[in-house]
């Protein structure tokens, strides 16, 4: 047996205080707008742009935003307002009882927001949009609980156990489904897929990859803004693909697909487009506006006129400590004349000086005198002399005097004593003696 869990609708979208209606749709949208504004302003400043900036912005764009949203809300949906039996002009303006257009809300609002940031506060609006992406999604996700209230957004009957129970509803003489001002009569009338909350649930996973994405890869140019509309038409287009709710059909298929398709190509052709990396601080403000804030002290404003490859590198040099460069190149020996200099000294026991003394004016022989390389039967009497070891030729007493055969000398560390070997032929055999014969027997004849 299955047990299924609808989620039931509320019984009414709107409280009284009074004469005054609280409307649960209008609340969500507030809420929206509220969040977006703080987050936003978080960013933006994050970003380097002034406190307040967003709330200028905000005072232009939201009133275009929710103009815009109703203006494609009624185009879309004509026949509901003037159609035989429509709700008129007045149904039309009455933004409360529900019916915003995102796409209209988007594009008007950016209007607005660029009106603002244009003429008032010198703000690029690329950058703005960028710190306003994640903010402005969040604020839609808030806004689709407001559908749950008013009982739309919906998709097609079905039986899965998360299925909303739409109620049927009373509004004086009216009676249906989507009544925002109605109260639930407690009858279910069909039990259909929340897309409400589908496309809720789409909008915070799309915030978290926007955030995530813009912290790790530092996203500007309006690239940020245009992922988030990318983001957001592409969960919206599967959406539109389950809602059965009225709306305009053209060819056959909802208004919106097409919407949604069509801003989703714009805005992936604009993000492929636009200039990379991103905008920080002055740079995210036009030159007059940003030499204003220069002259208050706020750092990081560059003139345009300043090309990158235009300005020379010139070095940071401290006051206190003046840079001296060599008169005469220092030329290093030949490696392999240096490991056959007739003053290197093998101590076994060397002695370190922890507090060296380095002459003012060294003296440095820029054209040592070459000579000629000795045998190696050569170099190893003397260094074995040099060390205080024990030169034998007979290779069979090595080991019993507790010494290794030599191959050939090929280097040797003055610090350590230490001699590297390869193989090339029978020479005569050094005896290191000391402690560490037992070490050295074991390595004898691997090199």
């Amino acid at each position: 047996m299955t047990l299924l869990a609808y989620i039931p609708s509320p019984a009414q979208g709107v409280w009284h205080l009074g004469p005054f209606p609280l409307r649960a749709y209008a609340l969500c949208i507030i809420v929206g707008i509220v969040v977006a504004v703080w987050w936003g302003d978080r960013r933006w400043r994050a970003r380097g742009g002034q406190p307040g900036d967003v709330l200028d912005v905000a005072l232009f764009a939201v009133p275009f935003g929710l103009v815009g949203g109703r203006i494609y809300h009624v185009l879309t949906d004509w026949t509901t307002y003037f159609g035989a039996d429509g709700r008129g002009l007045s149904g039309a303006i009455a933004v409360w009882d529900g019916g915003l257009g995102i796409w209209g809300a988007v594009i008007l609002g950016a209007v607005g927001a660029w009106i603002a940031c244009r003429f008032w506060k010198g703000i690029k609006l690329p950058s703005f949009g960028d710190a306003l992406a994640p903010a402005v999604l969040l604020a839609q996700a808030i806004g689709r609980l407001g559908n749950y209230f008013n009982q739309e957004l919906y998709g097609g009957q079905t039986s899965v156990p998360w299925g909303l129970e739409l109620f049927w509803r009373e509004d004086g003489p009216r009676r249906g489904i989507a009544l925002p001002n109605g109260v639930s009569t407690g009858e279910v009338a069909y039990v259909v897929h929340p897309t409400f909350l589908y496309e809720m649930l789409w909008n915070i996973l799309v915030v978290i990859a926007l955030v995530l994405i813009d912290r790790q890869f530092r996203v500007g140019h309006g690239r940020l803004f245009a992922l988030y509309v990318a983001g957001y038409c592409l969960g919206r287009f599967g959406v539109e693909m389950l809602r059965t709710d009225p709306a305009t059909h053209i060819l056959g298929l909802r208004i919106n697909l097409f919407t949604s398709a069509i801003l989703f190509l714009c805005a992936a052709l604009y993000f492929v487009l636009a200039p990379r990396g991103r905008e920080t601080g002055l740079q995210m403000f036009w030159p007059k506006r940003a030499e204003e804030l220069a002259a208050e002290g706020v750092l990081g404003y560059v003139s345009p006129s300043l090309d990158d490859d235009d300005v020379p590198d010139v070095p940071v040099k401290q006051p206190d400590e003046p840079v001296t460069e060599p008169d005469e190149p220092v030329t290093e020996p030949d490696d392999e004349d240096a490991q056959w200099a007739p003053t290197t000294v093998f101590d076994a026991d060397p002695v370190i000086d922890a507090d060296p003394v380095i002459d003012a004016d060294p003296v440095i022989d820029t054209d040592p005198v070459m000579e000629e390389e000795p045998t190696a039967e050569e170099a190893t009497e003397e260094l074995a002399a040099d060390a205080g070891l024990v030169v034998t030729a007979d290779a069979a007493a090595a080991p019993d005097a507790g010494g290794i055969e030599i191959r050939e000398v090929i280097s040797a560390d003055p610090e350590s004593t230490m001699i590297v070997i390869k193989d090339a032929g029978s020479v005569p055999t050094v005896d290191v003696g000391g402690d560490d014969d037992a070490d050295q027997e074991g390595s004898a004849g691997k090199d």
